[in-house]
C-alpha cells in the first residue's frame, strides 16, 4: 500500500527553468529527498496545474514536475504545438512540436540534475497532446529518461526522423491508455503505437479503457501501478 498519508507534499510557485524556458511548477516530499521523478505534460488549451490528480498515488519520494506548454491560446490555456482536426486527421504545425520536443529534452535534463535524480529513475508522461510530446522526447532521447506514457495521445508520424536506433531504445518502457470511444483521438491511434513500438524492439503495456477522450480511475491507477513497477 502506497503511504501517501503519511507524508506531506508542496506545489511549488511557477518558475521558469532557465535552460529551456519553459515555466513549470513541481510537487517535492518533505522531508523526504526525491529519489524518482516524473515529469507530466498537459493537453492542448490546458496548463501545468491540470493533471495534478494525475499524481495522486505516486510513490512518496517521487519528485513531481508540473510543465506548462509555451504557446499560448488563451488565458490558462496553453499548447505544445497548434493543432486543426480535420477529415484527413490532425494536422500539426510541425515547426512547433519539434520546438516543444527540443524544450523538453533540455528541461528533463536539467531537473534531473538539479535534483539529484538519475534518468534511470525518472519518466515523462502525459495526456493527449502531453502525451504526444512524451513519446517524442524519449523516442529520440531515452538517454533521457527510462520510460514514458501517453495517455489518449498518440506518437507523431513526424517524429520518425529523430527515432533514436533500436540499441538506444532498448532500455525504454513504455505505457500506452486510450479510450476505445475516443472522439478526439480515435483508438487507432493507440494501435499504430503498438505496432511501431513492437518495430523499434521497446517494451511497452497498452490499456484500452470503455471511455471517450479523458483519463478515467482505471487508467489512473494502471498508470500508478506502471511507474511503480518501472521505477
Amino acid at each position: 500500500m502506497n503511504s501517501e498519508s503519511t507524508i506531506a507534499h508542496t506545489l511549488g510557485a511557477l518558475q521558469r527553468d532557465a535552460a529551456s524556458g519553459l515555466a513549470y511548477r513541481v510537487r517535492q516530499p518533505q522531508p523526504v529527498a526525491p529519489t524518482r521523478c516524473v515529469v507530466l505534460l498537459h493537453g492542448v488549451g490546458g496548463n501545468e496545474t491540470n493533471l495534478l490528480d494525475l499524481a495522486e498515488g505516486l510513490a512518496e519520494d517521487t519528485l513531481v514536475a508540473f510543465v506548462r506548454g509555451p504557446l499560448q491560446l488563451g488565458p490558462g490555456q496553453h499548447a505544445w504545438f497548434r493543432v486543426a482536426f480535420t477529415g484527413n486527421g490532425p494536422q500539426i504545425v510541425p515547426q512547433e512540436a519539434e520546438r516543444s520536443r527540443q524544450l523538453l529534452i533540455s528541461f528533463v535534463q536539467q531537473l534531473g540534475v538539479q535534483h539529484g535524480v538519475a534518468p534511470a529513475r525518472t519518466v515523462i508522461a502525459g495526456f493527449s497532446q502531453g502525451g504526444i510530446l512524451s513519446a517524442s522526447v524519449a523516442l529520440s532521447a531515452p538517454e533521457a529518461v527510462a520510460g514514458f506514457a501517453v495517455l489518449s495521445g498518440r506518437i507523431l508520424p513526424e517524429l520518425e526522423p529523430h527515432l533514436a536506433s533500436p540499441a538506444q531504445l532498448a532500455h525504454l518502457r513504455a505505457f500506452i491508455g486510450h479510450g476505445t470511444q475516443d472522439s478526439k483521438l480515435p483508438v487507432q491511434w493507440a494501435e499504430r503505437a503498438d505496432t511501431l513500438l513492437t518495430t523499434l524492439g521497446v517494451e511497452h503495456a497498452v490499456r484500452l479503457y470503455p471511455m471517450d477522450h479523458g483519463i478515467s480511475a482505471a487508467m489512473h491507477q494502471d498508470f500508478v501501478d506502471w511507474v511503480a513497477a518501472l521505477t
